[in-house]
């Protein structure tokens, strides 16, 4: 077994792995999302009017739509779709009407799903020196000679990682550093269950470890908050 696994199931079976976990993702919901006061009267009105039309055009004006349903998204992006298709117009209105105006505003008001704001708040961790190096910009990383953190943007490490690392990969790094002169590049992922979008975040991070002829050491961070056959599963390397 490799090492940083056995040494990360220790920790998840004897110490306080949760806790410690939540100091890298304190996944906080956000506030509820603001619904602008004329957007908000025209969807009353609309309803009120049983105008399909433009009940659909004002909600899909909002943030978040207030039901889960397939052909939203392509309305979102084609406006004119709302006139060409009559029938999906009136059973969504149906829908809509059967929920009331209450609970429409309800779910287009509701927080931002944690999972959501999960993306930024390893390289957050990161930039608070926890590993011990503070990380520096671009141009300063490149000029620096000992160990070193790059801070900068998804597309300017992968940029960096194609010209001077050999990763080609289509997809964003998290963390880029230098350390006793050698490079490693990783990923960090959050896992909170089994199956589904799950299993392709962890799908997509092996993919970085057996990537090809990569001029670093490539690394991947998993933290898993589920147990699976009793141990709780935790960072991998």
């Amino acid at each position: 077994m490799n090492q940083w696994l056995q040494m990360s199931i220790e920790y998840a079976n004897q110490r306080s792995y949760l806790d410690d976990l939540f100091k890298v993702y304190p996944t906080i919901p956000d506030g509820i999302r603001e619904i602008e006061n004329n957007l908000w009267d025209g969807i009353e009105k609309a309803f009120k009017q049983k105008n399909n039309i433009e009940l659909l055009s004002n909600l899909l004006r909002a943030d978040l739509f207030p039901i889960k349903d397939s052909y939203v998204a392509y309305l979102k992006r084609d406006k004119t779709a709302i006139e060409r298709n009559p029938e999906t117009v009136n059973r969504l209105c149906g829908r809509l009407y059967e929920m009331g105006l209450d609970t429409i505003y309800s779910r287009c008001s509701e927080p931002k799903e944690t999972n959501r704001q999960i993306g930024p708040l390893f390289k957050r961790w990161i930039n608070n020196k926890s590993l011990g190096v503070q990380p520096i910009k671009l141009d300063k990383f490149i000029q620096a000679k000992g160990n070193a953190i790059l801070d900068a943007s998804d597309a300017e490490m992968m940029q960096f990682g194609k010209e001077h690392l050999n990763y080609f990969r289509n997809k964003g790094l998290d963390f880029i550093g230098r350390f006793n002169g050698k490079y490693v590049i990783g990923e960090a992922k959050f896992l909170t269950d089994f199956g589904g979008h799950q299993n392709a975040q962890f799908n997509d991070a092996i993919e970085t470890l057996i990537a090809k002829r990569i001029k670093a050491i490539p690394i991947v961070i998993w933290t898993e908050s589920y147990t699976s056959k009793g141990k709780t599963r935790c960072i991998r390397q």
